[in-house]
């Protein structure tokens, strides 16, 4: 709850405000009952018309301070808790975004949506039901005591026992439920997770007739997630109905007894009118108590999922004492991998291990190897998105987890081995990582990707719109806007992750002697699987398994590396079979 109490403070005001309405809200209701039990002794039984019209204006004056009370509580109610709503998620995507690959990893796609969605909705909810029913049940159930004991003491020995009982049950109730709404948002979980990779891998799905099965594997899902909602609907149906028997069965005794007592004269009519309906405002703020222990429940195991997120540790952090990028790249722009190793969270073997080589300046450096080998791993430590286990990636000379992660990130054009593409226009997505492109720009760029011709046939040119994740166009298409959003920044370091894999042999020629004037004076680290495209490079990686199995040029490796001369035979062999 304390997390709560912190995103409500800043609307204090309004948070005051709504106490002080409910508190006249619960003085106008506690009255009314009274007022009535005197209409009815002082009134009704002996006939003062006068008095009647005078308590009953008094009770309708009541009534609409209660009803303004009540609209105004509710409309600030609902403020607070969207305020803290929206900036409950707000902190959450904030911190979902910050997050790096590998403590990503650690929560799961599917998670941080339910957490940043429906966990920050349950938490929303209780804000409101909080601030209308936390105050308002306990302030009905003590004023409606001491009401009730104003109007009768001995009839009041009804309530030591109903309520009590009721408490008890409320409570029990509360206690069972927990650890099925806890589960509840943990199968949601998996049905977010199951739903997105359906979605996500729909044309695989269908291309392989697995339809059938996925559809039976969400049902799953669907069937646990739906088992468990309602196990706990049977809970709060069973609930309800013992709390309105409890409470009818305390009014039958009441009325029995009360009745006993005005035929012997102990009490009056009006008297017992006013108890009966005290009565029912307790037994109904202990409604309110159970409504809230239906949420409280559910939100605070939200509310933890929520805390576990926004308090999670960054693996990847800016230094306290950081190196200024210009001090970094007055020593000279060269980027040195000095014998790192890396290991993927929860994994047992290394990604990596003592990997050492420098990249220079007007220079293209191909890494290749087979699948696994750690080709990607060397990117994603040059960005920062994981750090070396032991071991260090410098830029002139200065330790990269010494610079801050923007800054060296607004220097490098990353072109990611899966090309992504943002539902906005061609033009926005070309100009994605440099806003103060302008329109030459773009074309350049998309020229030089070899993207221009099928941009200028689409309709509406640079400004055509992309379906999210660019699946409106082709997988050759999607590689070279990607290529062309990198080439728009113009940076000090090109990393390019697999990213001529889908280009046919003349379009990859084109880039690359149009690659060679933006990238003249910047480091070029182009990861590769085949032997066609590193044959150009100046130096070629070799990668066995995450160890450094060869450094040099192509001829230099052809005559003497036994994994590249592998390489080299297998994708000879696999070409005479496409020519066959």
């Amino acid at each position: 709850m304390k997390l709560l109490a912190r995103y409500m403070r800043p609307y204090l005001a309004a948070v005051f405000a709504v106490i002080g309405l409910v508190l006249a809200r619960a003085m106008s209701e506690l009255a009314l009952p009274r007022i009535m039990g005197l209409i009815v002794d002082g009134g009704i039984a002996a006939g003062n018309v006068p008095y009647i019209l005078r308590l009953g204006l008094l009770m309708l004056a009541i009534n609409l301070v209660g009803m303004a009370c009540a609209f105004g509580s509710s409309y600030l109610s609902a403020k607070v808790s969207v305020g803290v709503g929206a900036a409950l998620r707000r902190d959450l995507f904030a911190k979902a975004s910050a997050l790096a690959p590998a403590d990503m990893d650690r929560f799961g796609a599917s998670s941080l949506i339910t957490r940043i969605t429906n966990d920050a909705g349950q938490v929303q909810n209780l804000a409101m039901m909080s601030l209308r029913l936390m105050l308002m049940a306990p302030l009905m159930m003590v004023g409606g005591i001491i009401m009730a004991l104003s109007q009768d003491a001995r009839l009041s020995s009804i309530l030591a026992v109903a309520l009590p009982v009721l408490a008890l049950l409320v409570a029990a109730f509360g206690r069972r439920g927990m650890p099925l709404f806890k589960a509840i948002q943990e199968k949601t979980d998996g049905l977010n997770r199951v739903t997105r990779e359906n979605l996500s891998g729909l044309r695989v799905i269908r291309a392989f007739n697995r339809r059938e099965r996925e559809e039976a594997r969400f049902g799953e899902a669907n069937r646990d997630l739906a088992d468990t909602a309602v196990s706990v609907a049977k809970l709060m149906a069973l609930l309800m109905p013992l709390i309105m028997f409890l409470l009818n069965l305390a009014i039958v005794v009441v009325l029995w007894f009360g009745a006993r007592r005005v035929n012997l004269g102990s009490m009056r009519i009006g008297s017992l009118m006013a108890f009966v309906q005290y009565l029912g405002q307790i037994l109904s703020s202990l409604l309110m108590v159970s409504m809230l222990f239906i949420m409280i429940p559910r939100a605070s195991v939200s509310l933890s999922r929520l805390r576990e997120l926004l308090d999670a540790e960054e693996s990847i952090r800016d230094d306290m004492s950081p190196v200024s990028l210009d001090a970094a790249l007055s020593g000279g722009l060269r980027l040195e991998f000095d014998g790192v190793s890396m290991r993927y969270h929860g994994a047992e073997a290394l990604a990596l291990e003592g990997v050492r080589f420098s990249c220079e300046p007007g220079k293209l450096i191909a890494v290749i190897g087979g699948t696994g080998s750690g080709k990607s791993s060397l990117l994603k430590l040059a960005l920062r998105f994981h750090d070396p286990e032991a071991g260090a990636v410098r830029l002139g000379g200065v330790d990269l987890r010494r610079l801050r992660q923007a800054e060296l990130r607004s220097i490098i054009g990353y072109v990611p081995q899966k090309s992504f593409l943002f539902s906005k226009s061609v033009a926005l997505n070309v100009g994605y990582g440099s806003p103060e492109a302008d329109a030459a720009r773009i074309r350049e760029a998309l020229e030089a990707a070899q993207a221009a011709g099928f941009v200028a046939a689409m309709a509406g040119g640079v400004d055509a719109e992309l379906a999210r994740g660019g699946t409106t166009v082709s997988g050759g298409q999607r590689q070279r806007l990607a290529m062309a959003r990198a080439l728009a920044r113009r940076p000090l370091i090109y990393l390019f992750d697999d990213s001529f894999s889908a280009l046919d042999t003349t379009t990859e020629f084109a880039l690359r002697e149009a690659l060679k004037a933006y990238a003249k004076d910047a480091i070029v680290l182009m990861v590769t699987q085949r032997v066609r495209s590193a044959k150009a490079a100046d130096l070629i990686l070799v990668l066995d398994e995450g160890r450094v199995a060869g450094l040099g040029s192509h001829d230099e490796l052809a005559a003497g590396n036994a994994v590249y001369r592998e390489l080299l035979g297998s994708q000879a062999e696999e070409g005479l079979r496409h020519e066959r």
